[in-house]
C-alpha cells in the first residue's frame, strides 16, 4: 500500500465547525482511512491550546475567544493565514509528535526557502521564525495515533490582534507576515507549495500522487 494523502481546499470557514469536524473524522477513522490536509481560513478568533493561561490574552476586544483541544498557548487566526490542518495516522507512517513537528516546520522552511525568505526553528518553542519574529505557528493533538490540527503560516494578514495577546504565551514576541516581509504571493498559489511540501516530507517514499477527495480538493495536476 502506498501511502499519500488526500487535500482538501475548503476557503475562509468557521473554526468550530472545523474543528468538530477534525474530531469526527479522528473519531470515525479506520487504519485504511487515507489520511487528510486541510488548507483553510478562519474568520478572526482566537484560541487557547490545553495548556492556554487567560492572563495572555490582553485586551481580546470583540474577537471571539474558544478553548481548543490543542497544544499550546493561545493565538490569533484570521483571514490571509494559511491553514494546513494535518489528520495523520502518526503509527502508519512511523514517527512521533516531535518527528511530526520537525517535519513540519521543514515543510513550512522550505516554501520559504523557494520565495527566497530564510525561516528557521527555535529549541523549545515550537514554529517558523524569520529573524526574531514568528512566521508561522504549531499547535497539535495526538490522540491514539492519530492528529489532527497543524499549522498557520501568515500570508497576508493583518497583525493588529496579535498586539492584543502573548502570541503563544511568549510577551514581546513579534509576529509577522510574508506581505510585512514584502512577498506578495496568492494564497491559493502558497497553499499548493505547502500541501507538496509537506507530502514530500511526511511521505518520501511514495509516489508523492495528492489523493483527490471530493469537489473542493485542489486539482491534482497543480499539486504533483
Amino acid at each position: 500500500m502506498t501511502m499519500t494523502a488526500s487535500v482538501k481546499a475548503l476557503g475562509i470557514v468557521d473554526y468550530l465547525t472545523t474543528w468538530t469536524q477534525m474530531r469526527e473524522f479522528v473519531a470515525t477513522r479506520e487504519p485504511t482511512t487515507v489520511d487528510e490536509i486541510w488548507l483553510l481560513q478562519h474568520p478572526p478568533v482566537y484560541t487557547l491550546g490545553l495548556a492556554g493561561k487567560r492572563e495572555h490574552l490582553l485586551a481580546p476586544g470583540t474577537i471571539p475567544v474558544l478553548e481548543t483541544d490543542r497544544g499550546g498557548q493561545v493565538t490569533y487566526h484570521g483571514p490571509g493565514q494559511l491553514i494546513a490542518y494535518l489528520l495523520l495516522d502518526l503509527k502508519r507512517l512511523g514517527i512521533g509528535p516531535r518527528e511530526l513537528v520537525r517535519r513540519i516546520e521543514d515543510s513550512v522552511i522550505a516554501v520559504l526557502a523557494g520565495l527566497g525568505v530564510t525561516g528557521d526553528r527555535r529549541a523549545g518553542a515550537p514554529g517558523v521564525y524569520v529573524g526574531p519574529a514568528k512566521v508561522a505557528a504549531l499547535g497539535l493533538r495526538i490522540r491514539q495515533g492519530y492528529s489532527y490540527h497543524g499549522v498557520a503560516l501568515n500570508v497576508a494578514m493583518d497583525l493588529e490582534p496579535f498586539t492584543r495577546i502573548n502570541p503563544c504565551g511568549y510577551p514581546g514576541l513579534t509576529v509577522t507576515s510574508l506581505a510585512a516581509l514584502g512577498i506578495l504571493v496568492p494564497l491559493e498559489q502558497l497553499g499548493e507549495a505547502l500541501a507538496t511540501a509537506l507530502i514530500d516530507s511526511l511521505y518520501p517514499l511514495s509516489a508523492s500522487r495528492l489523493v483527490p477527495a471530493d469537489n473542493n480538493c485542489l486539482p491534482a495536476k497543480s499539486l504533483l
